[in-house]
């Protein structure tokens, strides 16, 4: 009889101890803890997190919407500085600054092969791979792959892109997210042509970033939707057209401004079965709705078998603004650069772990856009 008693066992080590924002249990308040990170591995890097931003994606993982293991760290929108690099890491080091992405290409699957990073198939599975432990030994997730909602993270290199030295941490921390999938939706998942008609449904950071990609395109008429019309100003002073608040009266105002066809292209920037079929019912026939907020599985959209065929439209989804982070990231920093796109307009607030409840009750309300996280006194004082 043989045994495996002298085979060595490797256990991972969790040297580091940092503070984080916690969740334990889904809609319940999320405390700072300290926990410990593992240890840096020979591909991974641990990143200091300089700046991140709450999104709705965060809230929909907090309030149970979008399930997630825990407990777990959420965060996925930030900007961070390189404080240790793996044996085998060439190409980043201590000091670097970096975008973390909360989807990493395999490079081998079938998704990956056709040259859709964005929809890898083991591009989120980090989000179920413990990264840390809490002050008992139990395991902790990372919210979306990265848990930005800490002091500090450790991710694979390939999740950390380098940022260069004339982009500011604040614009490079939204560019992890919000502005890339806005963008990204108008820009290449339903690839607007110039002059089309464009109407974009919830104003948060993902749906006026949506509106500068429509002027990006060039656009002929941008329609901006929310249900609170203090966001009305913002809107076209970003590039919107026209602001029309989200009523019984929207679908028929929408239709007045555009020859009572409905818009080329309409952008559900919610994700909920109700905004998913107005955005479908203000799009004229033969042209797009894209769905670009994530909604929760068991909130159903019907459609007609007659509808699908004499409206002959396109409903595409959109994971991440199809971005290629490789090909796509450098044009966003010369967006930025430019002036072409204005990020600093989507922040409304600015805090420390300590603050992020509150900012994801301002999301709920509809209030916020983006508030900006400093989880170290280092980069608050900063």
């Amino acid at each position: 009889m043989t045994t495996n008693a002298e085979t060595p066992v490797t256990k991972t080590a969790y040297s580091v101890e940092i503070n984080a924002v916690v969740l334990r249990a889904p809609d319940a308040p999320m405390t700072v803890e300290r926990i410990r990170l593992r240890d840096v591995g020979p591909g991974d890097v641990r990143v200091r997190i300089d700046v991140t931003g709450v999104c709705h994606s965060d809230l929909s993982l907090a309030r149970g919407v979008l399930a997630q293991p825990l407990p777990a760290v959420l965060g996925h929108e930030a900007c961070g500085t390189v404080v240790e690099v793996g044996s085998d890491v060439t190409d980043l080091t201590e000091g670097d600054r970096v975008i973390l992405l909360w989807i990493t290409s395999c490079g081998s699957c079938v998704h990956c092969g056709r040259g859709e990073a964005h929809l890898c198939v083991n591009g989120s599975a980090r989000a179920s791979e413990p990264y840390a432990i809490d002050s008992d030994g139990a395991p902790v997730y990372p919210g979306l792959t990265v848990g930005s909602f800490a002091e500090q993270t450790v991710v694979p290199a390939t999740a950390a892109f380098k940022v260069p030295d004339d982009i500011d941490s604040r614009n490079a921390a939204l560019l992890g997210c919000a502005v890339t999938t806005g963008v990204g939706a108008v820009t290449k998942t339903a690839n607007v042509e110039e002059g089309s008609s464009v109407l974009v449904l919830g104003l948060g950071g993902v749906g006026l970033s949506a509106i500068q990609g429509a002027r990006l395109a060039g656009a002929g008429t941008i329609i901006a939707v929310d249900r609170n019309t203090d966001k009305a100003e913002l809107a076209k002073e970003l590039g919107a057209d026209h602001f029309v608040p989200a009523d019984d009266d929207t679908k028929k105002m929408v239709r007045s401004l555009t020859g009572k066809q409905g818009v080329d292209y309409a952008f559900d920037c919610v994700g909920s079965a109700r905004t998913i079929r107005d955005a479908w019912g203000m799009t004229r026939r033969g042209g797009t709705a894209c769905v670009v907020g994530i909604g929760g599985k068991d909130d159903k959209v019907s459609f007609s078998a007659l509808e699908l065929f004499h409206f002959a439209r396109t409903l595409t989804g959109c994971v991440a603004g199809s971005l290629d982070a490789g090909t796509d990231l450098p044009r966003y920093f010369d967006h930025v650069r430019s002036g072409k796109l204005d990020l600093g307009r989507l922040v409304t607030g600015h805090g420390t772990l300590a603050d992020i409840e509150g900012a994801l009750e301002e999301m709920a309300g509809g209030r916020g856009i983006r508030t900006l996280i400093a989880p170290n006194t280092r980069a608050a004082a900063s």
